[in-house]
């Protein structure tokens, strides 16, 4: 169980540097001042104990993970690598497709269902990014996301131990997606747990293998990496719920961070 949960929180951090690294190109002094700016503005009243989290998360990821992606780089090439990205971003587009339909979004519930019919059906089970090719892009959708659309508010930010950053909304959301996970549904109830547990594990060490370097270079840059985390956290967020229709910097001066499977 505390394996599958530290794949889980890796594998969110790993996604919120790749958003990070995506909006920002690369992390400079200039960038990680605005977040030390930036984070003033989030609402984060228990900072130290989750000062204190982020710390013993960090630690598992240099001692554990970090290091199984580079063995895992090494070791599988580029061409298998794609296809288990693939085949494991296709296991969750139920929950891409309920969320959109949760939220009211037709148009995203076509484009969800639309990809994984077509990665299903063509790309041999999500072996293949075949919707991509086709025109269709990528959106994840989470109830995280849902909440929000609903109105429900950020809450308090939370670093949660081996979950990493979030908050009070998103941590509810994530518990949701968790005990809704189709995958984890069938797993559990045909005594495939162990099946669930790799699936987590790889896909935790697959995303981590994509920026490796980055994340190096955005630990060295950052002069406070707790508050370039948070804050990038808080934009990565926003994009999201807003499905990247808003300004890339709303109200900040810069990006700031950190799943899922």
């Amino acid at each position: 169980m505390k394996l599958a949960r530290l794949s889980r929180s890796l594998l969110r951090t790993a996604t919120v540097v790749a958003f990070a690294l995506t909006a920002t190109a690369c992390a400079t002094n200039q960038a990680d001042s605005g977040a030390t700016d930036a984070a003033y503005r989030v609402n984060d009243p228990l900072e130290i104990p989750n000062r204190f989290v982020f710390a013993a998360n960090e630690a598992a990821d240099i001692l554990v993970i970090r290091p199984a992606a580079e063995v895992y780089v090494g070791v599988v090439p580029d061409p298998v690598r794609d296809v288990i990205s693939n085949f494991i971003d296709n296991l969750m587009s139920p929950l891409y497709i309920a969320n959109n339909l949760l939220q009211g979004n037709v148009e995203g519930a076509s484009n969800a269902t639309g990809r994984f019919l077509t990665n299903t059906i063509l790309g041999v089970g999500g072996l293949a990014d075949v919707a991509t090719e086709a025109g269709i892009p990528r959106a994840p959708e989470d109830f995280g996301q849902t909440l929000a659309v609903w109105g429900v508010g950020d809450g308090p930010y939370l670093v949660l131990p081996l979950l990493g950053p979030s908050n009070l909304r998103d941590t509810a959301g994530y518990a949701v997606d968790t005990v809704g996970d189709p995958f984890r549904i069938w797993a559990y109830g045909t005594d495939h747990k162990d099946v669930y547990l790799v699936r987590g594990m790889v896909g935790a060490v697959d995303r981590r293998s994509q920026i490796l370097r980055e994340v190096d270079d955005l630990r060295r840059n950052s002069v406070d990496f707790y508050a370039t985390v948070r804050s990038l956290y808080q934009q990565q967020r926003r994009a999201e719920i807003s499905n990247n229709k808003a300004p890339a910097t709303p109200e900040f001066p810069d990006f700031t961070d950190a799943p899922k499977p």
